[in-house]
Formats: structure tokens, C-alpha cells, sequence
């Protein structure tokens, strides 16, 4: 189950949307900016330094990821997008990636391979000119 985050630690600021709209965009401070400080959360270290490794301009400096929702002309719909979507970075940062072990070519497929280069070799071998 990976780490969950707790509402405490993230801050909403309510803001106006950008966009078309008409007059509910110009009046209506429905869009949210969501900041999380992922070096004071509750995080495990190592999910914190996948976070702090992110790439773009998400994460400052100081550790802050921002997030801007706005599809939502609710600011409760929008406050839940972007609350949804620190859980999902949280959550693949979370996953931890198979140890890739290398393996050698079994004894088959190399004659295989060979085989095919000797073809291939004899097709081009047969080319040229023609002797009269």
C-alpha cells in the first residue's frame, strides 16, 4: 500500500482561472494552486527524494510542489483533482522498480543466430557479376 498523504501537510490557495469562461472567470476565484512541502511532510525518505527529483518546474527550490487545478468551474472539484493528483505522484514515486538481473544467450540461440549470419552471408557471397 503506498504512503498516503495527510491533509495537514498541504496548503490550498484559491485563485482565478485562466481561460475562456465569460463572467465566472473574471469574478470566481475557482482555480487552486495546492503546495506541498515534501522535505517537512510525513513521507518515507526515499519516496521524498524520488519527489525532490521530478522533472520540471513542479518542485522548487526549497522542496515545494506546486500543483495548478482549474478544469473544474467548482473550487471544491478542483481542490479534489489536485488532491488527487499529489496522491498519484506520491503513490508512483512509491513503487519500487524490479532489480533487472542480465542473462546470457542460451547455447541454442547463438547456432541460431549463426546460422542466420551464414545464410545471409552465402546470399551475399552468390551476388556479382556474371561470368560468360
Amino acid at each position: 500500500m503506498p504512503p498516503t498523504v495527510r491533509i495537514e501537510e498541504v496548503e490550498f490557495t484559491a485563485m482565478r482561472a485562466q481561460g475562456p469562461g465569460g463572467q465566472n472567470v473574471n469574478k470566481v476565484s475557482s482555480a487552486i494552486h495546492l503546495r506541498f512541502d515534501i522535505r517537512a511532510s510525513s513521507l518515507p525518505e526515499a519516496v521524498k527524494d524520488k519527489l525532490l527529483a521530478l522533472p520540471g518546474r513542479r518542485v522548487s527550490k526549497d522542496g515545494v510542489l506546486v500543483l495548478k487545478a482549474q478544469s473544474a468551474r467548482s473550487q471544491e472539484q478542483n481542490k479534489a483533482e489536485a488532491f488527487a493528483r499529489l496522491e498519484e505522484l506520491v503513490a508512483q514515486a512509491a513503487q519500487v522498480e524490479a532489480v533487472r538481473r542480465p542473462t546470457k544467450p542460451t547455447y541454442g540461440s547463438k547456432q541460431r543466430r549463426l546460422q542466420g549470419k551464414a545464410i545471409r552471408s552465402q546470399v551475399k557471397a552468390t551476388r556479382g557479376k556474371v561470368q560468360e
